[in-house]
């Protein structure tokens, strides 16, 4: 269990670094895609569905992964080191993705 959580930590670091030097915002987000999809739509229903979430709450999920009010390690180190501007960025990205949720699932879906 360790080792997992430590490569899984590894990849997140990695993935961090080119969060930094990425230039778009669809460059920046590749690192998501590995638990939540290329599109915002996870293959394993663990993750949550990102994909035409409502702005606002991704933008919030985020502040509190950062904050450490939400808890989940990964997400944390994912989240710690974005800027205010990358919230904003990410949360716009991923709400304006095309998505099947209805307004029932946003309420569902949020983590």
């Amino acid at each position: 269990m360790n080792r997992t959580f430590s490569l899984i930590a590894f990849g997140a670091l990695a993935a961090l670094s080119s969060i930094a030097t990425a230039a778009t915002v669809e460059d920046r987000v590749k690192p998501c895609a590995a638990c939540h999809g290329a599109q915002g739509v996870p293959t394993d229903p663990q993750y949550a569905k990102l994909a035409g979430q409502y702005r606002d709450y991704l933008e919030q999920a985020l502040k509190e992964y950062k904050s450490g009010k939400r808890k989940n390690p990964i997400m944390t180190g994912f989240a710690t080191p974005l800027s205010d501007q990358d919230i904003k960025d990410f949360a716009a990205y991923f709400a304006g993705l095309p998505s099947d949720l209805s307004d029932l699932d946003h309420h569902v879906q949020g983590r």
